[in-house]
């Protein structure tokens, strides 16, 4: 709580503050961390039911969530991955939670997870587009990590016996699922993409180069390292071909989450998908006008949080919690 009240009396650059914050958070873990952990073997998409990965604490903010992902890079946010989970008919399809770029699914999703979990979804989170060992993921050829998030669902399907998944992504983890969708069979597979802050019609290298800085080893993947910075640049090869010819499909729902300090996908209105039937576009302050969430820690924000439950549920919608 201490660090949103700080961030919304006054507003700081992205890199400063999250630097900062999740040094602070990760040395404070460090001294806590037992000196006989070992590191364990990522499977995200194909991992064992019989040799589970850990399962990290829930948080309430991305600093300390990041911080603990340095120390546990393949933690499962709690609520997460519970493969015996049986959807129920209040909620028949399973939620697929998908990251974004430099981040992995705990520093991501430890507190929107165990959320969902606890009112009724079965909830599944992926790390894809990088190694295992490490906490900074979705750096590699979205294509490709679109390939993993196919074979991902599928295991969720099978896993749960749902005909087809919802999936609620951030950042590129909003923009790749359209990948999926559109090139790989996702569209016969998925009800609904909701997406925070997504990266659909691409950033500047600048906005790329400020997320990479907030995490503690962007900086020396950022650029020809990163596949997936170049291909979410504006006017990208990538880019124009996954846009062009219509950017949504009539059979799935597509719900996108905006915020207007977002200081990565610049302008903000980038992230917004052309107006359509099966398209929602909300921005954060249209619901909670003093909210200064910004992109990294749209996941951990209130409204939005509401927003994503709200378009997961419409029948049951609620007025979005507006906290200071």
């Amino acid at each position: 709580m201490r660090v949103r009240r700080a961030r919304r009396t006054a507003p700081r650059p992205l890199a400063a503050a999250l630097s900062g914050l999740a040094t602070a958070a990760c040395l404070a873990l460090v001294g806590t961390a037992t000196a006989g952990a070992s590191p364990v073997t990522d499977a995200s998409v194909t991992v064992s039911t019989e040799q589970p990965e850990p399962v990290g604490p829930p948080q309430d903010g991305f600093p300390a969530a990041l911080g603990y992902s340095l120390l546990h890079p393949t933690a499962v946010p709690s609520g997460a991955d519970d493969w015996a989970c049986r959807p129920t008919p209040a909620h028949p399809r399973p939620v697929v939670l998908v990251h974004g770029t430099f981040e992995n699914r705990y520093a991501n999703w430890a507190g929107l997870a165990p959320k969902l979990k606890e009112w009724g979804y079965c909830v599944f989170a992926l790390d894809y587009g990088g190694s295992g060992s490490s906490p900074v993921m979705a750096t590699g050829d979205i294509p490709t990590s679109a390939g993993q998030l196919a074979a991902f669902v599928d295991r969720v399907r099978n896993a749960t016996g749902a005909d087809r998944v919802d999936l609620v992504g951030h950042s590129q983890g909003g923009l790749m699922p359209r990948y999926y969708l559109r090139h790989l069979g996702g569209a016969a597979k998925t009800a609904h993409l909701v997406a925070l802050s997504p990266t659909n019609h691409g950033t500047s290298l600048w906005g790329l180069g400020l997320l990479a800085r907030a995490f503690p080893g962007g900086d020396a993947l950022f650029g020809d390292s990163c596949r997936a910075c170049t291909q979410q640049v504006a006017g990208s090869d990538f880019l124009t071909a996954l846009n062009e010819g219509g950017e949504t499909l009539s059979d799935v729902s597509y719900t996108v989450i905006a915020t207007r300090y977002d200081e990565v996908v610049t302008p903000y209105t980038s992230s917004l998908l052309r107006p359509a039937p099966n398209v929602v576009n909300q921005i954060v302050q249209d619901h909670c006008p003093l909210s200064l969430t910004e992109h990294t820690d749209i996941s951990y924000d209130p409204t939005a949080t509401r927003l994503v439950l709200n378009a997961l549920d419409p029948a049951h919608a609620q007025r979005p919690d507006c906290l200071p």
